[in-house]
Formats: structure tokens, C-alpha cells, sequence
């Protein structure tokens, strides 16, 4: 059966994306997988990284809780972001349906007051991802990489993995 709820289908697709770009990543060399480029956050590493830090980020701000420390600025290997994904991804599961979407959430940030529903955080988690899959698509692009990952939500419907 396919799913039906919009905020379902956004976040089951953004963690399989990720993790398609993810697993695309560990057949490249360390050289590869940091080599520098002048798009986005600026290697791979640095991409998907940014990418589960901000997924980390605003989890922390759904939940009401000090924010956790930025992932950005260590190494890790594509199974350890691998690793990263899968917890962020469960969490935002439950996250996204513990309350509803009209819930306002504070956020200070450089000084300036916000305030953010949960369908808007939801909504900006995904499209974020989107985003910097584009770049890191770019960059694997660059790389010579033969294939590239699936990650369009077509392309998740039917690999079998969506619905």
C-alpha cells in the first residue's frame, strides 16, 4: 500500500536519499570522498555532513532541548554518516507526529528571535536535503563517478522502497 501522508512520504524519502548518496560515497577513495569543490558546504564530507547536522539541529529544536554539538569540523567515514542518518531519521519520525503541525517553536539565532511551526521544520529539513543532494550529485559528477545514486521521489517509489 502507498502512503498517503505528505510529511511521511518527505521524511522516509530524505533518509533514503541520503542514504543512497551515502552508500554512493563508500566506493570513492578518502581523497575523493574530502576532495574540495566550489559548490555548497564544499567536498562530499563536508556536504552530507551539513546535511545530518541540520537534520541533528532541528530535531533538537522539536524537541525542546539544548542544542547538541554541530557534527561539522570532524571526519567521519561514509558508514560512520551512515550511522548518523539512521538515528536522525528515526528520531524525526517520531519527532514529525509528536504533536501538530501548527505547533510554533522559538529559535534564537544570530541575535534574532524566530518562531517556526513543526510543518514548516519539517517542510525545510527536506527541501534542504534536496538542495545538497543536487550539489553532491554535482560533485560525484566532477569525480568521474560511473553512476549516480537515485534520489528523486519517483525514483524511490519505484525502486520498491516508497509507499
Amino acid at each position: 500500500m502507498s502512503a498517503t501522508n505528505p510529511v511521511t512520504i518527505l521524511l522516509t524519502h530524505n533518509a533514503w536519499a541520503n542514504a543512497q548518496l551515502i552508500r554512493a560515497c563508500e566506493s570513492l577513495t578518502s581523497e575523493q570522498f574530502h576532495q574540495r569543490f566550489d559548490i555548497g558546504p564544499g567536498s562530499l564530507h563536508d556536504t552530507l555532513t551539513h546535511v545530518l547536522g541540520a537534520m541533528r539541529g532541528w530535531a533538537d529544536l522539536l524537541a525542546r532541548r539544548d542544542f547538541r554539538p554541530r557534527p561539522e569540523g570532524t571526519s567521519r567515514t561514509p558508514a560512520e554518516l551512515a550511522l548518523l542518518l539512521d538515528e536522525s531519521a528515526r528520531e524525526w519520525d517520531v519527532l514529525a507526529a509528536a504533536g501538530p503541525m501548527d505547533e510554533p517553536f522559538a529559535r534564537e539565532r544570530g541575535g534574532k528571535n524566530y518562531t517556526f511551526t513543526r510543518a514548516e521544520v519539517v517542510t525545510h529539513i527536506t527541501t534542504h536535503g534536496v538542495h545538497h543532494r543536487a550539489q553532491a550529485i554535482n560533485m560525484l559528477r566532477r569525480l568521474g563517478a560511473p553512476k549516480m545514486p537515485p534520489s528523486s521521489v519517483m525514483e524511490w517509489v519505484i525502486s520498491g522502497s516508497g509507499g
